[in-house]
């Protein structure tokens, strides 16, 4: 008998109990629509955080104060005082590979302008800043390298402060007051959205390192350094030679903690990476128990089935089928049903990726990879819990099942 007289006699068989083979395939279907969905809501979560990654800037290196041991308490990030405007020299002198550096001191503090006040976070760096994190100004024009050593009180806007503090008004020129200070502001910057941690990165203002240190935060060091490599490579590269550098400067002798981290793109995008993949895994993991329950509905059908069609499968066997003959018609119709689950669960899938995108605003990216691996594993499902059914028809005794009634 060969395949295709065999696919249509399980497609007739199927047929004649339609609501009993829909219920079956329901498992599958539910499985493998659950499955797609998931996996396309983690292919565009990482898409996600590789754009806001990117938005961090052009091979950008990252050295942030913090991470020393003090009476075996490790202090994070603002707990030290030893970054300094001169380690930033440093870097950008002994170390080429690092083309530009800028400082950054933050500090929150409420911001007013008319009768609209807002708090927000205050950024103190130098106009390079904006060409390593590759922003550009929507309106207006960064400070100045002159305003920065004046430390004048001018600052930069992001677009959400923009617009709660101003409306429709354009913002370029007005004063605002940060704290009890006046700052006049030169420019608004383009839009980023949020960052990988989910923050939005427009509901900041920047202004000259110094004018924060001494005006704002009445501070003298640096809590980050934000650096730009020659190239994604030399990025990686650099951690070691600044590490030395920062450990010499700042007289860390071996064995002893460092009181600063260096961080590039490259180690931020793994470590967002393998979070979002371990979270696809295990929401796929728990959307293919589906799958599973749909098996095991698939092998107690195709067991009921063979009990019904005892006298058809002995019939056959009469007139010349074989064992072989038999057991490929019953496995055929176990894939048939999982195949076919899983062709309707694909396409659910496609429809639900697209439905929590347009209600849900949440980003999805359809893999083509996962309705392969969708596909392949359903029919591996039929043929897994078809096979024992198809196998106890194929063994039936021709005589007691023409018997059987």
């Amino acid at each position: 008998m060969d395949f295709m007289n065999t696919f249509r006699l399980a497609l007739r068989a199927l047929a004649r109990n339609k609501m009993r083979s829909a219920l079956t395939m329901l498992g599958i279907v539910i499985g493998v629509g659950a499955v797609i969905a998931v996996v396309s809501i983690g292919q565009g979560a990482q898409y996600l955080v590789q754009q806001g990654i990117q938005a961090m800037g052009t091979n950008a290196v990252f050295i942030i104060a913090g991470s020393s041991r003090a009476g075996g308490v490790r202090q994070g990030y603002g707990g030290v005082k030893t970054l300094t405007i001169d380690d930033m020299n440093a870097i950008l002198r002994e170390i080429p590979i690092i083309k530009q550096a800028a400082p950054s001191v933050t500090s929150r503090q409420q911001v007013v302008y008319g009768n609209q006040n807002w708090n927000t976070q205050i950024t103190g760096t130098t106009p390079n800043f904006f060409d390593i994190r590759t922003w550009p100004v929507q309106a207006g024009s960064v400070f100045s390298d002159e305003e920065v050593d004046l430390a004048a009180n001018v600052c930069v806007i992001g677009t959400t402060v923009a617009r709660v503090l101003f409306a429709d008004e354009n913002p370029v020129g007005k004063t605002l007051r940060i704290g009890n200070l006046p700052f006049r502001v030169d420019g608004v910057l383009e839009s980023k959205g949020q960052n990988v941690m989910g923050q939005d990165q427009d509901d900041a203002i920047f202004a000259p390192y110094t004018t924060v240190q001494r005006k704002v935060s009445g501070i003298t060091w640096l809590q980050f350094i934000n650096a730009s490599a020659i190239s994604q490579e030399a990025s990686v590269a650099a951690v070691a030679p600044i590490t030395s550098l920062l450990q010499e400067r700042h007289r860390i002798r071996r064995g002893e903690d460092d009181d600063f981290m260096v961080r590039t793109q490259s180690d931020i995008a793994d470590l967002a990476n393998q979070t979002q993949s371990v979270m696809t895994m295990l929401l796929g993991g728990i959307a293919s128990v589906s799958l599973l329950v749909g098996g095991i509905g698939i092998m107690n059908i195709m067991l009921v089935s063979v009990t019904e069609r005892t006298r058809e499968i002995g019939l056959r066997m009469a007139v010349g089928a074989t064992e072989s003959d038999v057991q490929r018609q019953f496995l055929v119709e176990a894939v048939t049903l999982s195949m076919m689950g899983g062709a309707i669960g694909i396409v659910f899938g496609l429809v639900g990726s697209a439905l929590i995108s347009n209600f849900l605003s949440w980003p999805t990216l359809i893999s083509g990879k996962a309705i392969i691996a969708a596909a392949i594993f359903s029919a591996a499902v039929g043929i897994f819990f078809g096979y024992y059914p198809a196998r106890k028809a194929a063994q039936l005794d021709p005589i007691e099942a023409l018997r059987y009634e």
